[in-house]
């Protein structure tokens, strides 16, 4: 999961780049959100890893529509920014499995 959850970042910068927006921090628990995931385990990390395939599965068509779409010298900013507001969505939800300290696994 950790290679997915890296390429669903790098497509995400690239949209954000699209958008216009600068590149964004990654805070830890969005950085170590696969190996949190492996060690919590469990139904967690089965949503968890399903998750970044179904989000992976939405950027990969979505960047290569905003890649032709700006290649072609048409607008891509709105529908990047739609875009960009739709992987931070999905992304809170995953970011919600992670079990608050103190809660067992």
């Amino acid at each position: 999961m950790a290679v997915k959850w890296t390429a669903v970042h790098e497509a995400a910068a690239a949209i954000g780049e699209l958008a216009g927006i600068a590149p964004e921090y990654r805070s830890p628990e969005v950085r170590n959100f696969p190996a949190i995931m492996r060690d919590t385990g469990g139904w967690r990390m089965r949503l968890a890893e399903q998750g970044v395939d179904d989000l992976a599965a939405i950027l990969e068509p979505g960047l290569a529509a905003l890649l032709a779409l700006h290649g072609s010298g048409a607008p891509a900013g709105a529908a990047a920014l739609a875009l960009w507001q739709e992987f931070h969505t999905a992304r809170a939800g995953l970011l919600a499995l992670i079990p608050p300290l103190g809660i067992e696994r």
